[in-house]
């Protein structure tokens, strides 16, 4: 069984606190959007899906308890509420198209002259539901097309050795995960030798978050430091790099966890296959490339700080990006729900979605 880091029941919102892994487990509530909002900024939940999921929910939990006197005013409290859950964290772009998506749903519905308040309220919080669901069957359907192309790759005895940066689990989403996904099914097809997750500093989700994940479902998995990548390519013999993605640009360039860029240079030169996992929801087509990704950048404390033990010298500066862009052209394959698609055949997916 793996992990649930969302719980949603009878209009209630609980998050597995991940600040608090691997030592502790504890559940939080989330009461409304203003929670939304500080749990989404503080990592306390984190991966773009679940971001998404998770700041959604939070304005379900909020307008299910509230009376609106019309439909204008539900409107325009849905609308400011989401670009409020927008600016939390800006980089993963799952958030900005959920809110997009559901400020149509309720302009359609506020014009809807058979729906009334009640009914528009309840329609909107069914599509906000509905992500949850979707959410995990689109995972589970990008761990089998990876499974499946990484496979297909691998000659002799199809048991292959995977690397993984950072945490895109059952944790970073609604469940099963992206490439943590195509990770969990490798393992289930009895194909996986051994998955290598990488530290993942300054805020290790590698360490606490997918670490955890890989001991709790029992996956035979190895911790390696952010710097020992080169070495463990020269040494393993990896079959893959699998990574999940904050944000894909139209022609396939990728914003995801700081050091995510690096691995890529590094797969390159030793010939290993680098994918990026992720739901056609983290594609922007609106962008043309990576250059237009805006990159957060998170407090120095991060860097200098373990465990509020400061460990960094005293009056040192800090440059500290959440994330980088790894360039399509070191990027051999975008794993989605519908499919693998090289970057420069992503422009299919968008007529995809419109057909």
């Amino acid at each position: 069984m793996t992990l649930q880091a969302i719980k949603w029941e009878n209009g209630k919102l609980e998050i597995l606190d991940q600040i608090l892994l691997p030592a502790i487990s504890r559940y939080i509530p989330v009461k409304g959007v203003e929670d939304g909002w500080k749990v989404i900024n503080s990592m306390q939940v984190r991966g773009a899906p679940a971001i998404a999921i998770v700041g959604c929910l939070s304005l379900a939990t909020e307008i299910k308890n509230e009376e609106y006197m019309d439909k204008k005013s539900l409107r325009r409290d849905v609308e400011g509420k989401l670009n409020y859950l927008v600016s939390a964290r800006p980089t993963a772009v799952n958030m900005k198209i959920a809110a997009d998506e559901l400020i149509q749903l309720a302009n359609k519905l506020s014009k809807d002259e058979t729906v009334n308040v009640t009914e528009m309220k309840e329609r909107f919080i069914e599509a906000i539901e509905a992500m949850l669901e979707k959410d995990i069957a689109d995972n589970k359907a990008i761990g089998d097309f990876g499974a499946q192309e990484i496979l297909k790759n691998v000659s002799g005895d199809n048991f292959v050795r995977i690397l993984t940066h950072c945490n895109t689990g059952s944790l970073a989403t609604a469940g099963y995960g992206t490439a943590l996904g195509v990770i969990r099914s490798l393992h289930k097809k009895n194909s996986l030798e051994q998955a290598y997750c990488s530290e993942t500093r300054p805020y290790n989700q590698g360490a606490r978050l997918t670490a955890y994940e890989l001991v709790y479902e029992k996956i035979p998995a190895t911790l390696i430091c952010d710097g020992m990548v080169a070495a463990l390519m020269k040494s393993r013999n990896i079959s893959a790099v699998v990574v999940g993605a904050d944000r894909v640009a139209a022609n396939g360039d990728t914003a995801n966890k700081i050091g995510t860029y690096q691995i890529a240079i590094v797969a390159k030169y030793h010939n290993v296959p680098f994918y990026v996992a992720a739901p056609r929801t983290s594609i922007d087509f609106s962008i043309p490339s990576g250059d237009h990704i805006v990159i957060e950048e998170r407090p120095e404390r991060e860097l200098t700080h373990i465990n509020d033990q400061r460990v960094a010298a005293h009056g040192i500066q800090c440059w500290n990006p959440a994330f980088d862009v790894t360039p399509a052209s070191l990027i051999k394959g975008i794993i989605t729900e519908v499919g693998v698609y090289r970057p420069e055949n992503l422009i299919q997916l968008k007529n995809y979605e419109n057909s």
